[in-house]
C-alpha cells in the first residue's frame, strides 16, 4: 500500500485492525499478502471441489470458495487474485446452473477485464482463455453476452501467450467443438495434452485430460 508519510500512524492502526480480521477469517497470517501461496491454495481447493468433489455438493463448496477469493481480492488487488476470483465465479456459475448463474458469469467477465487492464500477461494470459472461454459458453443477447467472434478472439489472445499450455489449447478445442469444425478442434485438444506438467497442480492436470480425452472422443463421433 503506497501512503504518504503524514499518514502512516493511522493507516497503520487501520491495517492492523484489517489484518486481523482476515486472520480469523482464516484468509491471511502475514502483514504482506503471500500471493504465490494464496493463489496455489486457490487453485487446489477449486481442483478438488471440481474434480473430486460429488457433483451434488459442488455448488455449496463452490459457493464458499468465492466468499473467500472475493476477500482475497478486496485485500490485494492484483491480476492473479482478479483471475482466480472469476474462474471460480465462473465454475461456480456452471454448478449453480439457472439464470442464478448468469450473475456469477457477468461478474467473471468483469473480473476478467480487470485483470487484462492491470497485467495483460498475468498468468500467461490466462485472463483472456478465461473470458474467451465465457464468449462461447454464455447465451447470446437479449439473455446474455455470448458472442463467437469475441470468443475467438480472445481465445487467439490467450493462445498467443501460452501457446503450449494445456488450458488455453484445450478451451480453444472446446471451442472450435462448439463451433462444429472437428479436425482442428482434435488437432487443440491433441496439442493440449502434450502440455508440460505444472508442479503442484497434479490434480487440474488430471482432471483436465479426462475432460480432453471426453471431448475428442465427441468430436471423432462427428467424423
Amino acid at each position: 500500500m503506497k501512503t504518504h508519510f503524514i499518514h502512516n500512524t493511522i493507516l497503520k492502526s487501520v491495517t492492523l485492525g484489517f489484518m486481523a480480521f482476515l486472520t480469523m477469517s482464516g484468509l491471511a497470517m502475514n502483514t504482506y499478502a503471500d500471493e504465490a501461496g494464496d493463489i496455489q491454495q486457490l487453485q487446489t481447493r477449486w481442483a478438488e471441489i471440481k474434480y473430486s468433489t460429488p457433483e451434488a455438493q459442488q455448488e455449496k463448496a463452490f459457493a464458499a470458495l468465492v466468499s473467500e477469493a472475493q476477500q482475497l481480492t478486496a485485500a490485494n488487488k492484483s491480476a492473479p487474485y482478479l483471475i482466480w476470483e472469476g474462474i471460480i465465479r465462473s465454475t461456480y456459475a456452471g454448478a449453480k446452473g439457472g439464470l442464478g448463474a448468469l450473475d456469477q458469469v457477468k461478474q467473471a467477465k468483469k473480473l476478467f477485464e480487470q485483470a487484462i487492464k492491470l497485467q495483460p500477461d498475468a498468468m500467461q494470459g490466462s485472463a483472456y482463455t478465461s473470458l474467451g472461454s465465457l464468449y462461447y459458453q454464455v447465451p447470446g443477447w437479449p439473455v446474455g453476452f455470448g458472442d463467437s467472434k469475441k470468443a475467438k478472439e480472445m481465445l487467439l489472445k490467450g493462445l498467443s501467450y501460452n501457446p503450449d499450455g494445456i488450458d488455453s489449447n484445450y478451451f480453444y478445442g472446446d471451442y472450435l467443438l462448439e463451433e462444429k469444425q472437428y479436425q482442428q478442434a482434435i488437432a487443440a485438444f491433441e496439442k493440449a495434452l502434450q502440455a508440460a506438467p505444472r508442479p503442484g497442480r497434479e490434480s487440474a492436470d488430471a482432471g483436465r485430460k479426462g475432460e480432453i480425452a471426453a471431448a475428442i472422443a465427441k468430436a471423432k463421433k462427428h467424423l
